[in-house]
């Protein structure tokens, strides 16, 4: 029966993307006479708000120059509101202080009480990015508003900021020269998609049970206190629903609580549970369908489709029959050997925890349910190898950005393969596209390879991770791997919060995203003002299974030849080191 929550968790998407993305097509992608018309006036008036009568046509350079102005504007302001957190007097009934006094442990186990400003860096390029990397425990250090002002807010705009991208790109893939305006697409996914889907969401999520209230920390005299009169627990709440609906619905992750959806407040039953892997993933299915429509080539997008789903339904059957054996830790003990439920909620089992793994990671959303420096270390290397390929859904719009990237490469080897300039929906590929198209491949390998090797051949790494040999290079490689692919979960037990880790990540976040979209944007502009080229008998179909093949083999090869030295290393080691006899 536990097998009925993967089956669920797989259909309901699926069954719902096609709708939600027709629907998505025609909310985000307005013809010309159609735009300020109708509900679309509401995105005409908040364009005046800002300044903008009439929206400016936008190349993807001016496109590109509109995503990184907002998201410094963005960067600063969250910097500011985190750092003054103490000074403001407005939805903090706990008095929060600043996260800046946060502190940290060095690697020789000396504290640094209110010494690191560093992990509001990491915080706000974490969301900024649409990561949501915690370094922090959210009901500990984060007032309500900065919950909501700060990291709620993000939540919003940042995977809304993705979706705009994916839709100049698909305009410019089409042959459109002007590739629209970022803040009328910003408007319009917040307006039609995410805030509309997260209100829905966050109604049911309050009737499930999750706590919606802007009250301070409840205060329970226990068991034992009810006696003694001295025992005392504080309990966190506060507008946990409100969070959780759009960290789902944004392939966001971050939790209002440390625990993140293995707390009882974020995730109090498996209902919740189901309602919140459909959530993870149906919205990037959705965007594939609303591709395919932009581009009136729905078997094209079926086969981006199809690979994607594919690899998502192979990892997640890895993982649940990794965690349906139990932990090599417990053979040979005076215990009863079952499916490994360590670093697992009982209300959830490794069947559902092992799902949530695969989906979380392959959509860059990052939420858990369950610990996954607890997975035995095979079903550990299924969520790493989801992020390291990084085109499984991933974010809102994101996947599909990394996969166009891909797609060019593919078309580019077809091509060499039968000597023919390599084609695209019609437009010529040549050096430029590609050559931008491997930059914006090779960059996700460097990050994570370099930054693991960094740490792990000294202390900043080896001091902080929770277990020696090949389980800490794991610990290391999975925190540089979600930093790069915009995910958030984390090998948990490494020690990250101190100024070396904070800065370190920082970094690669920002790295990890911003080239990630800007240059597939670069190529639908490239490739926008090439004459469209007649379609003849030996033009390669993007829409067979041919080219579904060529493209998982493409997606495959760079992924194995970019890191299967690492994951060697890291969890097959592991795994070969506690199955020894």
């Amino acid at each position: 029966m536990s097998w009925l929550h993967p089956i669920w968790a797989f259909s309901l998407p699926i069954a719902l993307a096609f709708p939600l993305g027709r629907l998505m097509w025609r909310s985000l992608d307005v013809p010309a006479d159609r735009a300020g018309r109708g509900v679309d006036a509401i995105v005409t008036m908040l364009c005046r708000l800002i300044g903008r009568g009439t929206p400016v046509k936008m190349d993807w350079k001016r496109y590109s120059i509109a995503l990184l102005a907002f998201n410094a504007a963005l960067f600063l302001i969250t910097f500011g509101l985190l750092y003054f957190q103490e000074r403001i007097p407005v939805l903090n009934p706990d008095a929060k202080g600043s996260l800046a006094a946060l502190g940290y442990k060095d690697t020789a186990g000396v504290d640094h009480p209110g010494a690191d400003t560093a992990v509001i860096f990491n915080t706000v390029c974490s969301f900024v990015t649409n990561t949501n990397l915690q370094h922090y425990s959210g009901e500990q250090h984060l007032s309500y508003f900065s919950q909501l002002g700060s990291i709620v807010w993000l939540m919003f705009v940042t995977p809304a900021a993705g979706l705009c991208v994916m839709l100049a790109t698909v305009r410019g893939l089409r042959g459109d020269k002007n590739l629209g305006n970022f803040y009328v697409d910003l408007f319009r996914t917040l307006i039609y998609v995410l805030i509309p889907y997260c209100v829905i969401l966050a109604v049911v999520l309050v009737g499930l049970g999750v706590p919606m209230t802007l009250d301070k920390a409840a205060v329970a005299t226990t068991l034992d206190g009810a006696a003694t009169k001295f025992e005392t627990q504080t309990i966190a709440r506060g507008p946990v629903a409100a969070l959780v609906a759009i960290k789902q619905a944004g392939t966001n992750g971050g939790g209002f609580f440390g625990p993140n959806s293995a707390h009882p407040f974020e995730n109090p039953s498996p209902w919740t549970n189901l309602l919140s892997i459909i959530s993870i993933v149906v919205l990037p299915m959705s965007s594939i369908v609303m591709a395919g429509q932009m581009l009136k080539n729905m078997k094209h997008a079926m086969v981006i489709f199809g690979v994607m789903l594919g690899l998502l339904v192979v990892g997640a059957v890895i993982a649940i029959c990794g965690e349906s054996s139990a932990s090599e830790a417990t053979k040979g003990l005076p215990v009863v050997q079952t499916a490994n439920m360590e670093g697992k909620e009982v209300r959830f089992g490794p069947v559902a925890s092992a799902t949530w793994a695969a989906v979380t990671t392959a959509t860059s959303n990052g939420s858990v349910n369950s610990m996954h420096d607890s997975l035995n270390p095979i079903t550990g290397a299924v969520p790493m190898t989801m992020m390291m390929l990084n085109v499984v859904f991933s974010g809102i719009g994101a996947g599909f950005e990394n996969m166009v990237m891909y797609i060019i490469v593919a078309v580019f080897i077809a091509g060499l393969m039968v000597g023919r300039t390599p084609e695209y929906l019609g437009k010529k590929v040549e050096a430029k596209e590609v050559k931008l198209a491997m930059i914006a491949i090779l960059i996700h390998p460097m990050l994570i390879c370099c930054g693991t090797g960094l740490f792990a051949a000294n202390e900043w790494g080896s001091k902080t991770t929770a277990n020696p040999n090949a389980h800490g290079f794991s610990e290391i490689l999975y925190e540089f791997t979600s930093a790069s692919a915009n995910n958030g979960s984390g090998f948990e037990g490494l020690g990250d919060n101190n100024p070396a880790w904070n800065i370190a990540t920082g970094m690669v976040l920002l790295l990890g995203r911003f080239p990630a979209l800007i240059l597939p944007l670069a190529v639908a502009g490239c490739l926008s003002v090439k004459k469209r080229v007649p379609q003849t008998t030996g033009t390669l179909k993007t829409d067979d299974l041919t080219f579904a093949g060529m493209l998982l083999g493409t997606v495959l090869l760079v992924g194995a030849l970019s890191f299967m030295p690492a994951v060697v290393l890291g969890p097959i080691a592991d795994q070969l080191t506690v199955a020894k006899p």
